[in-house]
């Protein structure tokens, strides 16, 4: 896959995770581990894993999870400070100079998905990997997949994989009745 190309008007990043893809190894998790220089007890995202059926017909799906960067973020709109905000260019980012560690956006987030420093007391999360965004490369998760589970491009860009996955018919996206919008998609197998 190619590094991300901006359309010709100001990006909207989006990201697709095709859950029939995922073999669950975890190799989206160690590179954005690494790519952000994380303590061994912190994450920006997940891989679930989902039981289902009964001997002889038991399987498993894994599910990746990470900020959604929403339109709607619920974690913006209760920040005392600020601290939170939306980008232009829908990442949903955090200023932990201005975080006072106050631990409501963790506490507002359906998505489980921002943590706290303990070292230095402010919130992050997942970034999209804007500093090698503006750099058109891809996001740590996006570029090491061994089995291409994600797709991540600009939605503003009729043209863009992940505008015409988007608006499929076979897409979801997790959490759409609690109104925060998400800019994740996922195709659930």
């Amino acid at each position: 896959m190619s590094a991300p190309v901006k359309s010709g008007k100001l990006a909207k990043w989006a990201m697709l995770i095709d859950t029939t893809k995922c073999v669950g190894c975890l190799a989206c998790v160690a590179a954005c581990h690494n790519q952000n220089e994380l303590p061994v007890t912190e994450f920006f995202n997940r891989v679930e894993e989902r039981e289902f059926g009964c001997f002889p017909n038991y399987n498993r799906r894994f599910l990746p999870m990470q900020c959604q960067h929403c339109d709607n973020p619920p974690c913006v709109s209760v920040c005392p400070t600020g601290a939170s905000y939306k980008r232009s260019d829908g990442i949903v980012a955090i200023d932990t100079r201005r975080c006072i560690g106050c631990k409501y956006c963790i506490l507002s987030c359906p998505y489980k998905a921002r943590i706290i420093n303990k070292e230095h007391g402010f919130v992050h999360k997942c970034g999209f990997c804007a500093a090698l965004l503006h750099n058109n490369a891809l996001p740590a998760c996006v570029g090491t997949c061994p089995t291409g589970v994600r797709v991540f491009g600009d939605l503003n860009d009729p043209n863009s994989e992940i505008s015409k996955l988007a608006a499929s018919k076979k897409v979801i996206q997790i959490g759409k009745d609690l109104n925060t919008k998400p800019s994740i998609y996922y195709i659930i197998g």
